[in-house]
């Protein structure tokens, strides 16, 4: 089994989330990643690396970089919707497979419900009922049977707080909907643990299932600080909820143990959340994560 490390711009504070400033330049970002020893990367929002496939094939083996995936939120729980986002996915895909990235990461378009924004981390249970997750799945199918038949990219979803799908009764009622062959999980485990679950007992729940990686820590500290002062999801994310990996709660080691018992072959990507004004803090923590999981074998 192989796991290659990978690192993504939301390490650096780009966000897909609307005014969210973004503080660093698309070249520094590529270069950091590189200098603090990743070989691949994620897309990050549209528009934040080239997407003009020629000037980002140029940029990436420049600098010896495999392009992977790339995040993409849908308001899917409005099946009025979806047509705009399977539009959305297909643009984005179509740049992923010009450069033989394998994933599309689909998610649910967290951060745009003040509700679930200020609930994230504090809740159990599912939002949604059996009817709105029929529609909300047929949604995910949807997409992923588009994304798949006509561009033979691989779909994952990613479960995120501060959306309909963040804790694991609501994962499960997803997948559960969901098409098995066409849709895996997208395992991250920073925000399954702020969601309410365990990373290894999530492996060991979907197994196969989970078929891509982002390596998140959760602060346990700042975390139960969070859910106390009931802070919502940008500000427990701005008080540092998302640690730096091993400072946290999430037993990588373990996480680690569990995906070779499944035959994992792939890429596992670094994803620190963070909103700092600090400049020099990502390529910083992007270092301390790489030496981090190299002193546990990866």
């Amino acid at each position: 089994m192989t796991i290659r490390i990978a690192n993504a711009p939301v390490s650096w504070g780009i966000f897909e989330f609307e005014g969210t400033a973004q503080k660093f330049t698309y070249t520094q970002v590529l270069d950091e990643i590189v200098e603090t020893g990743y070989s691949g990367i994620e897309l990050g929002p549209w528009g934040f690396l080239p997407t003009d496939p020629d000037k980002l094939r140029e940029e990436l083996e420049k600098r010896n970089l495999k392009l992977l995936s790339s995040y993409v939120p849908v308001k899917l729980v409005d099946r009025a919707a979806h047509e705009a986002g399977e539009q959305h996915a297909m643009k984005v895909g179509k740049l992923l497979a010009a450069l033989d990235a394998p994933f599309i990461v689909l998610a649910d378009d967290a951060g745009t419900v003040p509700e679930l924004v200020a609930q994230a981390g504090q809740r159990s249970g599912s939002k949604l009922t059996a009817d709105e997750w029929d529609v909300f799945a047929d949604g995910v199918n949807r997409i992923a049977r588009k994304i798949h038949g006509e561009l033979g990219l691989k779909v994952v979803f990613h479960h995120h707080c501060g959306g309909y799908v963040e804790t694991p009764e609501e994962t499960r009622q997803l997948m559960s909907r969901a098409d098995y062959d066409l849709v895996g999980l997208c395992l991250d485990t920073g925000h399954w643990h702020y969601g309410g679950g365990d990373a290894v007992a999530c492996i060991r729940e979907f197994g196969e299932r989970v078929r891509y990686l982002h390596l998140k820590d959760c602060s346990r500290e700042i975390a139960e600080r969070a859910r106390r002062e009931k802070l919502d999801y940008f500000e427990a994310t701005k008080a540092g909820v998302f640690c730096e990996l091993g400072d946290g709660e999430v037993d990588f080691p373990a996480v680690v143990s569990e995906m070779e018992k499944l035959g994992y072959d792939g890429w596992a990507i670094v994803e620190q959340d963070v909103l700092t004004d600090d400049l020099q803090a990502p390529k910083r923590s992007a270092q301390r994560n790489r030496d981090y999981l190299r002193s546990i074998g990866l």
